[in-house]
């Protein structure tokens, strides 16, 4: 079993890219994981159904209000785009599948909440980070269309611990830091 330890940002880390996790299904479930502090940190009730027969990753809301969301990650560049593998297996989801695409471009940390009706029939989409005038561009990012769908309004913000100036994070190490001081806040209440 292999651990990941966390270590704080210094000479060390300065120059050191992150491990892209190789395996579909590890890197899968460390997306996941990666969604769920996200929602979190956004104010969203996040919820985990058992087993994997479910052809959605979570549920967003709470009682009477819920809302199915699929996560998939890419890393596959595309001249300037990422393409997303949007399909359950081998075909494109069936209408009502979910309610929203969770799809998270790793090499830009980028995630784009999509309602489900504009992928539904499509078995990969194309996203690009760096155009804003891109088809799924005003979905980067929009955490607020799942507190909508959900009648959540709240939004937590997190302070996230800065490094001295002269040892810049990286992506990588400034979501760790955001995890790590969303957990520290829940434990001391």
């Amino acid at each position: 079993m292999e651990v990941l330890v966390y270590l704080p940002p210094g000479p060390a880390m300065k120059n050191q890219k992150p491990k892209i996790i190789e395996d579909k299904k590890q890197r899968g479930e460390w997306v996941e994981s990666v969604f769920m502090a996200k929602a979190n940190e956004h104010g969203l009730p996040v919820s985990k159904p058992w087993g994997e027969l479910s052809s959605y990753d979570f549920v967003i809301g709470k009682t009477g209000r819920f809302v199915s969301v699929q996560v998939k990650s890419t890393l596959s560049k595309l001249k300037t785009g990422y393409v997303c593998t949007v399909r359950g297996g081998h075909r494109a989801y069936d209408t009502g599948s979910f309610d929203f695409l969770a799809a998270y471009v790793v090499p830009e940390d980028a995630w784009y909440i999509i309602p489900a009706k504009l992928i539904h029939g499509k078995e990969c989409i194309t996203l690009y980070p760096n155009s804003p005038t891109a088809k799924y561009e005003q979905y980067r990012e929009a955490w607020h269309l799942l507190r909508e769908a959900v009648g959540t309004t709240k939004v937590v913000e997190e302070e996230i611990p800065k490094a001295e100036e002269s040892t810049p994070l990286n992506w990588m190490e400034e979501r760790m830091l955001a995890s790590f001081s969303f957990v520290r806040k829940h434990w001391e209440r």
